[in-house]
């Protein structure tokens, strides 16, 4: 299952971006979706996940900052991502629980990573 991210970029301290990603359309079911990132030099880590019944959830350094959602009818994913920060530079993943059957057992799926620059 191939997942298509977009909306990475450079902006400047302060800036705002908006990351989206997409599952294909014939899916049987996404569970959870959710958002890593990986800074040069440092391991991925978890930014925010949302359940299938749009419950969030966020690391603290991004709380009040970032704003996870899904649009279940396009299998769509977004981050919008406010106040940010150099710290918030790396390769954003989007990661995507699925089902591709009822008869097999739900896998994780990533994205290829969409490049974030924080920087003046």
């Amino acid at each position: 299952v191939q997942l298509q991210a977009s909306g990475g970029g450079l902006v400047q301290p302060g800036g705002s971006l908006r990351l989206s990603c997409a599952a294909p359309r014939n899916i049987f079911r996404i569970n959870a979706m959710g958002w890593y990132r990986q800074a040069p030099g440092k391991q991925r880590e978890l930014v925010a996940t949302i359940s299938n019944s749009g419950s969030p959830h966020y690391v603290d350094s991004v709380k009040g900052r970032f704003t996870i959602s899904r649009d279940n009818a396009k299998n769509t994913v977004y981050l919008q991502m406010s106040s940010l920060k150099p710290e918030d530079t790396g390769v954003y993943y989007c990661n995507a629980n699925i089902a591709t059957s009822p008869f097999r057992p739900d896998t994780d799926h990533w994205g290829k990573g969409t490049q974030v620059t924080v920087s003046s």
